[in-house]
């Protein structure tokens, strides 16, 4: 009897520490080394459905800045395998066309997963403990691509500056944001808040395994309250959620924005 009382004891302890563990924040990572340049700017063009008017010229006015790459660091709460993580993550872009990602979860703010993943000319890359790694996987491309633009929520003024994008309307609150993929184009349903103005949410269909039998699940992601980007009034809080699950699988907190730094080499490392 005392055996087992000590047991379970030990158990209980465990669990405690492993909780107390996923409590504990990263550290942030390191600054990234250049700062932002003067921004060149272009007229907001015109013809734009009436809440995505409203959106630029909430957050940009009549000039809307040029972004050619961005850098963005932060913090964040992944669940990718239902466990709930403190992490810190660095996304790196060129805007509208390559990215990658480095995400690390950490217990008592030690890394014990590490993620890379990127698509750049065109190829994609995915790699993360457990799962595997996956290399021009057809279901990995195309969510890789989806994330091209979905992140450029934190730089929206490519999608008016590209001219590979176009929009369609919907409602007085909502449209269609259309973004190439290969030689074609895909879609997110944006909408807009009715009081702000500002972006609430993105949706898109999207692969979130990888092979031939792979199935399309909406993909929601969100601007959320919290903080705005310094300088801004775009916030620096996301979530992406997969429908079927219900809840978000990541928090992202930017810490950190640079735009039109140098990224040639940046964008094609792994790690920090």
């Amino acid at each position: 009897m005392k055996i087992l009382i000590v047991i379970i004891c030990i158990l209980i302890a465990l669990i405690f520490l492993g909780w107390l563990g996923f409590q504990v924040k990263p550290k942030s990572f390191e600054p990234y080394p250049e700062n932002t340049p003067e921004l060149k700017t272009v007229q907001l063009p015109a013809g734009l459905p009436a809440p995505v008017e409203r959106f630029y010229k909430t957050v940009y006015g009549e000039d809307i800045p040029v972004v050619d790459t961005v850098v963005i660091k932060g913090r964040a709460a992944i669940s990718p395998f239902g466990i709930k993580m403190p992490a810190r993550f660095i996304f790196v872009h060129n805007a509208g066309r390559d990215y990658r990602h480095y995400i690390e979860a950490t217990w008592f703010g030690i890394p014990i997963m590490k993620v890379n993943e990127s698509y750049v000319n065109g190829n994609s890359h995915f790699e993360i403990p457990i799962i595997g790694t996956f290399d021009n996987d057809p279901s990995t491309s195309q969510a890789a691509n989806l994330a091209v633009w979905a992140e450029a929520a934190w730089f929206p003024s490519i999608w008016v500056t590209d001219p590979r994008v176009r929009w369609e309307p919907i409602d007085d609150h909502t449209a269609l944001l259309f973004i190439p993929y290969k030689d074609q184009e895909e879609n997110f349903v944006m909408r807009f808040n009715p009081d702000t103005g500002l972006l609430d949410s993105m949706e898109a269909m999207r692969f979130r395994d990888s092979g031939d039998q792979a199935k399309k699940i909406l993909w929601i992601t969100r601007s959320m309250d919290g903080k705005n980007i310094d300088g801004t009034k775009l916030s620096a809080v996301g979530s992406a959620t997969w429908l079927d699950q219900g809840i978000p699988w990541a928090v992202f907190t930017l810490e950190e924005v640079k735009y039109n730094v140098n990224v040639s080499e940046y964008i094609r490392q792994q790690g920090k």
